[in-house]
């Protein structure tokens, strides 16, 4: 009797429980959530908005083929504009989905006040990261494509953002480095670099016959189709810069595009070890002999004098 009495009483209890949920769950579909689909619609809208406009600084960054300064340029601003933007719409977005769900963001927002009091004096180094993340930015310090010395790696930057910097360097390993962490950068791909060899000539060579053959092999390079809108200025023979003992060193200097100094080089190389090797000019060699006499093996030892 006692458990009829109870399901008596609970039957009343669990159809108003019912009728408040479906009440709940009308009120939320004809209400709230056209609000949520349409912020949600919204965002999704502002992201192809940004898209677009990304994807089409980027096929302008794509179209500057003699510019590469402004090309690193446009490719690092889409970076920023994109990350940042999405950060900004997802906020919007959260901030909006909380009010949909009737959560008071009154505390929440007096509580981040003092969380971001602690977060302040616990992570200073993030607010370094992205203060000078945007001083990289407004001194145009370095972009996205160039290749640059950054906290004693170099390497090509693949991307850049308010925090931290994307290094791939020569063997593609791809290193992560903190804004903060950069005081010194070295932007090997500005205006134009220098392609330096130091040629190693033996002593015995004639030092003028040697300055006019490497003269006239770099003019030759400065001059070849493939080379003449790599090289931009005329070949520098410096003379005679040292001497090892039979080693004469003899540099040339030619003035290049930026990131281009490797092929330069290889192709001097093989030019002068070719040319050389036709004039017969030997190479230098900075190690010293020290000539011995022969002995025949199979002699019998000398026999010491005898003295009176």
């Amino acid at each position: 009797m006692l458990l009829t009495a109870f399901s008596s009483q609970a039957d009343p209890l669990s159809r108003v429980l019912a009728r408040d949920w479906h009440d709940d769950v009308i009120n939320f579909v004809r209400s709230d959530l056209p609000r949520l689909l349409a912020v949600l619609v919204l965002a999704l809208i502002l992201q192809r908005i940004v898209a677009f406009f990304v994807n089409r600084m980027r096929r302008l960054a794509d179209r500057q083929v003699g510019n590469s300064q402004r090309a690193s340029q446009l490719q690092t601003l889409a970076t920023i504009i994109r990350a940042t933007c999405y950060s900004v719409i997802g906020f919007i977005v959260l901030l909006h989905a909380l009010a949909v769900f009737n959560i008071n963001l009154t505390p929440l927002l007096a509580s981040a006040g003092v969380v971001s009091v602690g977060i302040g004096l616990g992570a200073q180094s993030i607010f370094k990261d992205m203060l000078n993340g945007i001083f990289i930015l407004v001194e145009d310090q370095y972009n996205v494509g160039e290749v640059v010395r950054v906290a004693a790696l170099t390497g090509t930057v693949e991307d850049l953002t308010l925090r931290l910097t994307r290094l791939r360097d020569g063997d593609g390993t791809l290193h992560i480095i903190p804004n903060s962490q950069i005081a010194t950068v070295s932007n090997l791909s500005r205006d134009y670099a220098v392609a330096s060899l130091p040629v190693s000539v033996d002593a015995s060579a004639d030092p003028d016959r040697v300055m006019d053959i490497l003269r006239g092999l770099a003019t030759e390079l400065r001059n070849d189709a493939a080379f003449k809108d790599v090289i931009i200025a005329d070949p520098d023979i410096l003379g005679v810069d040292r001497i090892n003992g039979r080693e004469v060193i003899y540099p040339v200097n030619l003035r290049v595009r930026p990131n281009q100094r490797d092929s330069v080089l290889r192709e001097l190389r093989r030019r002068i070890i070719k040319t050389f090797e036709r004039e017969g000019i030997p190479l230098g060699n900075a190690t010293s002999l020290l000539l011995m006499p022969h002995t025949d093996p199979t002699a019998p030892p000398a026999q010491p004098s005898l003295t009176t």
